[in-house]
Order: structure tokens, then C-alpha cells, then sequence
């Protein structure tokens, strides 16, 4: 499957970031929205978002509802990323917060914990519910606790040019003719893939899509799929395919010397989509090459109604009509440059039409996994993640045997993994 070069797109915004967004300040916390006594209400929303597109599209949002319900005002309170889960747990103990709450994904175990978000019992009734994939479900223990109405996520960047000069049809479809390509890059004086081997994180995320390929499962670890993976990383290195300086590159770096027409590939996501147009080379994605069991986790926010919320009806409706609404997310893909989740809103033309986003359209629906991963026990998946991420660095950096780095991993990880 080829993919010509990405026309922009009107009013996508730039660097959509894995984790959480580059955010910085807009306005203050506040509490649950209360009526005024003439019968008006007003419906807060906490949010980290500040970008002037994503900003825009909130307000674009609000207006939207507002003309809908004459009667609600639409309060969004900015909370700084790093102290949203911190501020609504500690509202929940003062039994306030917002009506609507918007959140890492990685925090709602202690917002539920906590008692600052409830069950999504209502969802199973929204009229879209059916539109969403498993992957975008936020859930403890089974029970569902907030929903992704957009989400991030990676996919095999290539540069088309160098793909036509070394004699190659098609983007990679299995491992073997990854390799195979990544060999006739690396003798025409390229580098063969950039991706991200900084420790931490990060390195977890970027790993998982290859690790499960394996058949790596955290409800049932391992050591020899990890085993397998460091020794492809370790062979990717020793042939030149790989640069060990991946092991401080996060993800902005390795894209960076992709579109500089260093490297064949990129495995990267779709927040690079702006800076794709910079380069001077026909490009575009498809999804990575790995197997069936393989899957590749989709980041973003969460979005879930306040347990102490005054109006909870509302705050629904809200959640309903934007967030988790076929508009909503279009209008989403175009101030925040995210990629809704809705099926019906991923074969929208402003995605089918282009060849970039259908692509990562494709991936959410055929690879697309949760994060964090559900098998993982919430109170310790920043420990897990973090730990993963750095042996997948350590690997690369060549730091001990495959086999002797798995084996160190999973005495550390089986204890986390069994909470």
C-alpha cells in the first residue's frame, strides 16, 4: 500500500504529545457547577489543554451546547497536568470537584480509588456506545471508569523516495522483510529505523507494539519473548539498522533525523504529522509489522463525568454531544490533531480521504490496545511501565545478554505484576 505525501490539513493543530500535552496555564480550578436561583446552570469542566487550537475547539464545543441549552453556561477550568489527579482526589475528599472531568490516563485508578470519578454505568445506553473500540475503554477491574473520545498512537513512518531508489514496493508487512529493507537501506549509506530508547516511559510504549509481537503478555509474563525482542534490538544495532543513540532520543528526536531523509523508517506517531510536511521527500505510514498478537497502545485523554457533580444529566449530555459524538470527534482531529475513536467518525472523508490519517484510523482498529494495560495491577502501573521502558533502553544500549536482561527484568517485574 503506498501513501503520497499529506496535503494539511485546515486547522490541525502541531505536536500532539504520547503521555499527556505540552500544557501551560489558562485558568483556575473551581468546583461542581451549582444553578444561580433563576433557573441558569453552570457546568465545569477541569482540563489540561492549552494549545490556541485546542482552546479554539473547546470554545467550539461549548457554543455548540450552549445554543442546544440556553439555560448552561460552559466553565472550563484549566488544572495543570502534572496536578489534576492530585486536585481532584483531594476535591473528592472535600466530596467536590468538576462535572466533567478530562485526564491522563494514567490517574484513573487513584480518581476511582478515590471516589472522584464513578463507574460509567450510563454508557452502555449512549446511542454511540457500540461505535467505540474495546482499546479506548478505561477500566479497574473490569468496571468501566472513563472513556477516550480521541487517542495517539504509533505506526511505521517511511520515506517513499528512498523506498522507490532501493527497488522496494511495498511498506513491510512482517518482521523478516522489515529487516530485509532495513539491510538494502543501511548499504546505500542510510540508517534503517529511528525510533525511541530513552529509559523510562516512554521506551514502554514504544516497546510494547514489538514485545507483544512476541508473545509477551503482562497477565501472563515471560521471559523469552522479551528475550527474542532484546536480541532483535541487539541485531539491529550490530548490523546498523539501529543507532545506539537511540538510547537518548525521545520521540521528537528520532523523527527529527527521519525527516532529515537520514533513515528508511520511523517508528513514530500521528502527532508528527505536522512536521512530516517539512521534509523534502514524498513520505507515509503504515501500520507496524508485527503479528497478531502484537498491538500498539493508544494514548490520549479520558473523559468521564464528576462523582460529585450537581448535574450529572448534563455533564452526560456534554460528554455525548462532544467528546464522544461523531462531530466532536472531527472537530477534535482538527484543533487537537488526534484521531477519534468512533468508527463511524474514522471513516469520516476528512480521514478516509486523506492517506495519512486513515492509515492510523486503520491501526486504532486493527491493533489498537489500551493503555495502560489492563492486566497490569493500576496501584503499580507507573512502576511497570517505567521499569519496562528501561530494560528496552538497556537493550539497545547493549547492556548485558538478551537473555540475561530479561531474566533481570522479570524478577523485578513478576513481584508488580502480582500487586
Amino acid at each position: 500500500m503506498k501513501h503520497t505525501r499529506l496535503r494539511p490539513l485546515a486547522g490541525l493543530a502541531a505536536g500532539v504529545t504520547v503521555a499527556a500535552l505540552a500544557l501551560s496555564g489558562c485558568a483556575g480550578g473551581g468546583e461542581s457547577g451549582e444553578g444561580s436561583g433563576d433557573g441558569a446552570v453552570t457546568l465545569t469542566v477541569w482540563h489540561y489543554y492549552n494549545t490556541d487550537g485546542q482552546v479554539a475547539t473547546l470554545d467550539e464545543m461549548a457554543k455548540a451546547f450552549t445554543d442546544a441549552n440556553p439555560d448552561v453556561t460552559v466553565d472550563y477550568q484549566y488544572i495543570p497536568v502534572e496536578q489534576m489527579t492530585t486536585k481532584a482526589v483531594t476535591a473528592a475528599g472535600a466530596k467536590t470537584g468538576p462535572d466533567v472531568i478530562i485526564f491522563g490516563a494514567s490517574g484513573t485508578y487513584d480518581l476511582s480509588q478515590s471516589g472522584a470519578i464513578e463507574p460509567m454505568d450510563w454508557f452502555e445506553d449512549f446511542d454511540g456506545a457500540d461505535q467505540f473500540p474495546e482499546g479506548a475503554m478505561q477500566k479497574i477491574d473490569g468496571t468501566l471508569y472513563g472513556v477516550q473520545g480521541f487517542v495517539n498512537l504509533l505506526g511505521l513512518w517511511y520515506n517513499q523516495d528512498l523506498m522507490t531508489e532501493l527497488g522496494i514496493d511495498a511498506p513491510p508487512a512482517t518482521i523478516d522483510e522489515l529487516e530485509a529493507d532495513m539491510a538494502k537501506a543501511v548499504a546505500a549509506g542510510k540508517q534503517g529505523i529511528t525510533l525511541t530508547g530513552k529509559p523510562g516511559l516512554e521506551s514502554q510504549w514504544q516497546g510494547f507494539p514489538w514485545f507483544t509481537s512476541e508473545g509477551f503478555s503482562y497477565g501472563d509474563a515471560q521471559a523469552e519473548p522479551m528475550a527474542n525482542t532484546y536480541a532483535m534490538l541487539q541485531d539491529w544495532v550490530d548490523s546498523g539498522y539501529l543507532s545506539k543513540e537511540a538510547t537518548t532520543w525521545d520521540q521528537t528526536v528520532p523523527f527529527q533525523e527521519f525527516a532529515a531523509g537520514s533513515s528508511l523508517f520511523a517508528v513514530n506517531g500521528n502527532w508528527q504529522i505536522a512536521a512530516a510536511q517539512e521534509a523534502a521527500f514524498e513520505y507515509g505510514v503504515a501500520p507496524l509489522p508485527i503479528t497478531d498478537e502484537g498491538g500498539v497502545l493508544l494514548g490520549g485523554e479520558v473523559q468521564n463525568i464528576g462523582a460529585f457533580s450537581k448535574h450529572k444529566d448534563l455533564a452526560q449530555e456534554y460528554l455525548e454531544t462532544t467528546f464522544f459524538s461523531t462531530d466532536g470527534e472531527l472537530a477534535l482531529l482538527k484543533g487537537f490533531g488526534a484521531i477519534p475513536t468512533r468508527s463511524d467518525a474514522a471513516s469520516a472523508k476528512e480521514i478516509s480521504d486523506d492517506p495519512i490519517l486513515s492509515v492510523f484510523a486503520e491501526i486504532v482498529a486493527d491493533q489498537g490496545r489500551p493503555s495502560p494495560s489492563p492486566e497490569v495491577p493500576s496501584k503499580n502501573v507507573n512502576s511497570v511501565e517505567g521499569l519496562v521502558g528501561d530494560y528496552w533502553s538497556k537493550a539497545i544500549a547493549g547492556a548485558g545478554s538478551p537473555q540475561d536482561l530479561a531474566d533481570e527484568l522479570m524478577a523485578q517485574l513478576t513481584p508488580l505484576l502480582n500487586g
